[in-house]
């Protein structure tokens, strides 16, 4: 079985690294995979990509640019990302596609496959898998919705746009995504039922077969190490109760939530019982000081971490991972602190309750509640059986995200839809 996956980089943002992560699943458990991406900025033999020679470098990058920078002219000065999809790359005429028993699809955007080009696919004749990393594919240009349901019916009046009316930007967007995915015959992947629900409530994408498989992560990799020896190499002493979370560049960034991280660490800082000389918050992750939030409990700023050993044994190191996101699919952070061991705390959002199991590997607080937030914190602060659930976190990934029985699941997929293929 060829199985060929394509996303626009290599190991960049969240699809990224859930894409390569399959790739090294499905490879480890007999199937001939392979990636291709639309923008590779380093060699590597891990991937290969469309765009070789300098003129077709030049033509991606011009195409990722114009993605990125054209959208300022039509978008409020938000932090949610929105994608125009005007510039896009045929690419059907690859061999990698031609030979190719299965083409799954992953994160397509910044002018890679357009709506256009994106239908064009289906002239090959082959099983298409999509996988949802956001919300992208069934909105009229937002990556995340937050509580506008404009994609059940007609995207327009969006909240994003400077110029916001019926026939608006969204609503074009949402008009071309129809017309090409009348011409596409594919089959969804979600990696949680959160994305799972939300495309059946779409307008684009309602009707179509909705499989829930999650992302795998390296098991072996992102793994415990003793919490002590992992604290040492912080320089933070044995005894100190550890905070840990990602770094959001900016207070005002709304869909990581910062605002209610920098709440709940506020409130936990003044209730009874907690010893702030006791706690240190360590972040990890790109920062920029001039939006430098004012933490309430001494700070370590590890700043971007790339080598997932080195992070694993930091994620080993905390005593708890907070996440304040608002809406997240199935949050690779989170994964890879279930996996070394460490409990995650963060909203009931998203996918994130599906790997976060309440009072039993983590704490689900009630949704941009920080109050909340800051229970969940106090509570691993002050609980005795944190051994046992440190456990539990590991367990839990073994068992429902580890690579073998992700790769199974994709690999029972791809031969259901490969055996309604006409013979």
């Amino acid at each position: 079985m060829k199985v060929v996956h394509l996303n626009t980089y290599e190991g960049n943002g969240g699809a990224g690294r859930a894409c390569l992560r399959l790739n090294k699943a499905l490879l480890e458990n007999g199937a001939d995979s392979k990636v291709m991406v639309f923008m590779k900025f380093k060699d590597s033999t891990e991937t290969g990509t469309f765009n070789k020679n300098f003129l077709q470098k030049a033509r991606a990058i011009f195409n990722i640019l114009a993605e990125r920078y054209l959208v300022k002219l039509f978008v409020k000065a938000l932090k949610t990302p929105f994608s125009l999809q005007w510039f896009g790359s045929s690419i059907i005429k690859h061999p990698a596609l031609r030979e190719a028993d299965i083409i799954h699809l992953h994160w397509i955007n910044h002018g890679f496959l357009s709506p256009k080009f994106l239908a064009q696919l289906d002239e090959l004749e082959k099983p298409i898998v999509w996988t949802f990393h956001d919300s992208n594919a069934f909105t009229g240009g937002c990556h995340v919705r937050y509580a506008c349901e404009h994609f059940h019916k007609e995207c327009g009046f969006c909240p994003l746009l400077k110029k916001s009316h019926k026939n608006d930007l969204s609503h074009k967007t949402w008009i071309r995504k129809k017309n090409a995915y009348s011409e596409l015959n594919c089959h969804i992947i979600a990696p949680s039922r959160w994305m799972a629900q939300s495309v059946k409530f779409s307008s684009l994408m309602g009707f179509r077969e909705v499989t829930v498989i999650p992302n795998t992560i390296e098991t072996k990799v992102f793994k415990p190490y003793k919490k002590a020896e992992a604290k040492t190499m912080l320089k933070i002493p044995s005894h100190k109760f550890v905070m840990m979370s990602g770094f959001m560049p900016s207070k005002n960034d709304k869909h990581k939530g910062t605002s209610f991280l920098i709440e709940a660490l506020n409130d936990l800082s003044t209730r009874p019982g907690v010893i702030k000389e006791d706690m240190e918050l360590v972040i990890f992750g790109n920062k920029e000081n001039a939006d430098m939030p004012d933490f309430p409990f001494k700070t370590t700023f590890l700043g971007t971490i790339s080598n997932d050993e080195h992070l694993a044994k930091c994620y080993s190191a905390a005593d708890v991972f907070i996440t304040a996101s608002l809406e997240d699919n199935l949050p690779n952070t989170v994964m890879e602190a279930l996996s070394c061991a460490t409990p995650v705390v963060a909203f009931n959002t998203g996918g994130i309750p599906d790997m976060v199991k309440h009072l039993e590997n983590g704490y689900i607080a009630e949704y941009e509640n920080s109050e909340d937030l800051a229970t969940g914190i106090e509570w691993l602060y002050q609980d005795e059986n944190a051994p046992e659930i440190q456990k539990e976190a590991r367990r839990s990934i073994l068992m429902h995200f580890s690579e073998a029985v992700i790769a199974e699941q994709h690999l029972q997929l791809y031969q259901s839809l490969l055996n309604l293929q006409p013979r």
